[in-house]
């Protein structure tokens, strides 16, 4: 009895030992922290262009406003990112810090464009393309953020687009240390930076909610 007492739990041991590892669960909770506004990135690693689809692919699922489906996209992988550095601005609240820093761009991006003139229901598509978007790229383990300020004019002409571009996503692999700091809505809005950390000022739930 002994001998087969040992062989079950031998066998129990090795059937768990095998056993397929579970992913851990990852929450919206968890994506929205990791999902933070990089303005550096590491520039050895390479952003694949199988990644870019995936992020972009979020689209296929999202609502959209009147389910028109305006939005169409760009990617841009290492090999042509030179033809949007010269013409995005990071860091707006940081202008003495000139960002990106040198030797920190991002290396890959998602040019937005509309099919349609600007219009409320576009930017409904817009803002919930592009939060789909960095969520998605939050879950392989990606980096990015949202960069309205560019040179809209010499985008069009680097990639010869045919469609209005209305924003653009910088993708990559983050390297800065991001931190949320609950702030009174008297307080300042605008993120800063200390000590290497950059700190993002948020209103707390209480102040949020309508009485």
């Amino acid at each position: 009895m002994a001998d087969n007492y040992l062989g079950r739990k031998m066998e129990e041991y090795m059937a768990q030992a095998n056993a397929p590892k579970s992913r851990p669960h990852i929450t919206l909770s968890k994506l929205l922290e990791r999902n933070r506004s990089h303005r550096g990135y590491d520039v050895n690693f390479i952003v694949r262009d199988d990644q870019l689809r995936r992020i972009i692919d979020v689209n296929t699922k999202t609502p959209s406003a009147r389910n028109q489906q305006v939005l169409r996209f760009r990617p841009v992988n290492q090999t042509e990112a030179h033809k949007v550095l010269p013409h995005i601005a990071l860091g707006g609240a940081l202008p003495e810090l000139h960002l990106p820093l040198p030797g920190t761009e991002p290396n890959a991006f998602i040019i937005i464009c509309s099919t349609v003139e600007d219009s409320k229901y576009v930017n409904v598509d817009l803002g919930i393309s592009v939060q789909s978007m960095l969520l998605q790229a939050a879950e392989i383990g990606l980096n990015g953020i949202c960069i309205a300020a560019f040179n809209k004019k010499k985008i069009i002409e680097e990639f010869d687009l045919k469609l209005e571009p209305l924003m653009i996503l910088a993708i990559g692999k983050g390297i800065e240390n991001i931190q949320l700091v609950d702030i009174n809505p008297e307080d300042s809005h605008a993120y800063y930076r200390k000590d290497g950390i950059h700190y993002v000022p948020k209103l707390k739930i209480d102040d949020l909610i309508l009485k």
